[in-house]
């Protein structure tokens, strides 16, 4: 399929060509959730702790004797059913990541990609540079394509004017193609190609 292609000031550029297997399958809601939550998974800091009854600094005296008190039997005071005791199975620092096939990996992306084209929501740039690291300009230039929420995704490398200018802005984010993701390109309401990332993602795929 072929998109427009469209200049930061709102002019046109010609047209770039879409992989068809990439750019215009089916999303699968399945799919797309199974992905989103590997990557919250594996990012997930897992360092939650609580002390067992083996770290508790308390006497281990039996609290009372076995026999004739008339209540119930117990032993140290660090058990888990009394305050201040440990706790029974509580979370123990681990990582929270679970296995993902690459292939699975990769059609998430195709489909997350697939469905800003199918919901009109994705458009393609001719370059992202600023000619200077001024926000007021750009917020203006996105103004007029009508991006107050989008993912704009360049080439392997961006351009300094263009972060700086962009990194002030809101519900605006700015990645390098080989960061792109299902979470960040979901979350956001509009997705922004370049030319140069269009490029380099059909070349991934191949």
């Amino acid at each position: 399929m072929d998109l427009k292609v469209t200049t930061l000031e709102g002019k046109s550029a010609g047209k770039v060509a879409l992989a068809d297997d990439i750019f215009g399958l089916e999303p699968r809601a399945d799919i797309l959730q199974r992905m989103v939550r590997y990557q919250l998974s594996k990012r997930q800091a897992g360092t939650h702790r609580s002390k067992r009854r083996g770290e508790i600094t308390a006497t281990g005296q039996k609290m009372y004797k076995q026999k004739g008190t008339g209540r119930a039997r117990h032993g140290a005071k660090t058990a888990p059913q009394f305050r201040g005791g440990g706790k029974a199975f509580g979370p123990l620092v681990r990582s929270h990541a679970h296995e993902l096939p690459k292939k699975v990996r990769a059609l998430a992306l195709k489909h997350a990609l697939s469905d800003k084209v199918r919901g009109e929501k994705l458009i393609v740039i001719s370059e992202a540079k600023a000619a200077e690291p001024k926000t007021k300009a750009l917020a203006a230039q996105f103004k007029g394509l009508g991006l107050d929420n989008a993912l704009i995704v360049d080439g392997a490398e961006l351009e300094a004017n263009f972060v700086l200018a962009a990194r002030n802005i809101a519900a605006v984010d700015v990645l390098p193609v080989q960061g792109i993701n299902v979470y960040d390109i979901l979350r956001r309401d509009t997705l922004v190609l370049t030319k140069a990332a269009v490029d380099a993602l059909t070349e991934r795929f191949k």
